[in-house]
């Protein structure tokens, strides 16, 4: 199993305030991989240090086996980066921004793999436009064919869809996926959680600087029992003996939580009982939003298997 990432015993203090505490990852080549937490919980802390914007207090990290202090420049050279900020040139186009990215790598001839990028970015009608005259969604469209132009083998997405439309979101994840299934390793921070889900085979949760979870999002989610029932009912009416399973009312609809799949019997016979139709019914399994607000509600981790590496 081939490393593209691998950090160790990664620690960081700004002052008092602990950014970082020991951080030990793994991600492997061509893996898309998910950093997961809240505001705070030092995820751009991680991505600064790897992409050698800021300097750990101790630990190492190697980017595709190169040590991001000792082997700094061919670290960088197999890194591509989309920050959060909105950071450009306002003097250049869109082509030109990225011909002098390519220059910053030293690559000549780029500008067929410049117009691909541009094209599969949807960015061909403002190619030739001023930086500054660009919205926002296009402005990151740019940052992101930064990241790209000099082809990293590694690829990190920092927040890349906060703010952006739909249409923007969804050909940008279709340039990603193609990426990925060309062999590039992806590292995805978001808040979208139903991106992290659709897109991530693995996911590591950061709280307050430390991994509290590290697993595949299959493994994750069966980490909760049970599931949650979405009842339509005429009369609309909650018979007595499901009140005390009831979590929430919502549009007309009833949510009930159950421990197991068990249950669902005793749930059908007590409408039966109580004359209750049910015009809609759906079972909701757990996803990773449930196991998020789980973890990021209690004081415990949940240990990663040894084979979570």
């Amino acid at each position: 199993m081939t490393i593209a990432i691998e950090v160790r015993q990664l620690r960081k203090h700004f002052g008092s305030v602990r950014a970082l505490g020991g951080i030990d990852l793994d991600i492997r080549k061509g893996e898309f991989f998910a950093l997961l937490g809240p505001n705070g919980a030092g995820k751009t802390t991680l991505i600064n240090i790897i992409a050698g914007l800021a300097l750990a207090d101790s630990g190492s990290v190697r980017v595709m086996g190169y040590d991001v202090r000792s082997d700094y420049r061919e670290a960088r050279r197999t890194l591509g980066v989309v920050p959060q900020e909105l950071v450009f040139d306002p003097f250049f186009t869109v082509r030109e921004t990225l011909t002098i990215q390519s220059g910053y790598y030293g690559l000549k001839n780029n500008a067929g793999w410049i117009e691909e990028i541009i094209h599969n970015l949807d960015l061909d009608d403002k190619a030739d436009a001023n930086m500054r005259s660009l919205s926002g969604g296009m402005k990151r469209r740019v940052l992101v064919a930064q990241a790209l132009v000099h082809k990293p083998p590694v690829i990190v997405l920092d927040e890349p869809t906060a703010g952006v439309d739909v249409e923007l979101r969804q050909g940008l994840w279709r340039f990603i996926k193609q990426l990925n299934g060309n062999g590039h390793t992806i590292v995805l921070t978001t808040h979208y959680l139903d991106e992290a889900e659709a897109l991530c085979s693995r996911v590591a949760m950061l709280k307050q600087g430390n991994i509290v979870a590290l697993d595949s999002i299959k493994n994750l989610t069966n980490t909760l029992s049970g599931c949650m029932v979405r009842l339509r009912l005429t009369p609309d009416i909650l018979p007595a003996p499901l009140q005390p399973l009831a979590d929430n009312h919502e549009d007309g609809c009833h949510f009930l939580a159950l421990e197991d799949y068990a249950q669902l019997e005793n749930v059908l016979a007590a409408l039966r009982a109580a004359r209750t139709q049910v015009v809609e019914m759906q079972v909701l399994q757990p996803d990773l939003e449930e196991v998020f607000m789980k973890i990021m509600n209690t004081n415990q981790a949940l240990e990663p298997p040894a084979t979570a590496r």
